[in-house]
């Protein structure tokens, strides 16, 4: 995929938002943004991320919570996870104890106010 770094901004924005000590994964990363063609263009953008943005690309992961940046980076993502307390069972990231799940917007919690209306508006059988 021949796509500037520029159009990558939204996923490296979320990849920001990652906690120290969480990770999640390429699938779940494109899920989140709806992003055409899935962890493999999740993985494209990982791929493509530039240094001196502080983006922290080492907390993204694999299904299963595999590493599957090739070497020697590879193995700089499991000491930079270490680093932040993150657990490995074998191979792979503990995704049990390290799974990210962001925060729910607030601003949708606001909105179920219109939806209340509309709903109060079927009550009244309108």
């Amino acid at each position: 995929m021949a796509k500037k770094s520029g159009g990558w901004d939204k996923v490296y924005k979320l990849v920001k938002r990652i906690p120290r000590g969480r990770v999640v994964t390429y699938g779940e990363l494109a899920k989140m943004l709806r992003l055409p063609g899935g962890a493999r263009t999740a993985g494209y953008a990982i791929a493509a991320c530039p240094s001196g943005r502080g983006i922290p690309w080492h907390r993204v992961v694999g299904a299963g919570g595999k590493i599957l940046t090739p070497e020697p980076y590879g193995s700089k993502q499991r000491r930079l996870l270490e680093s932040e307390g993150v657990q490995f069972s074998g191979m792979a990231v503990d995704l049990a104890a390290h799974q990210w799940q962001p925060p729910k917007a607030a601003s949708k919690k606001r909105g179920g106010k219109p939806r209340g209306k509309a709903d109060s508006r079927k009550g009244r059988g309108v």
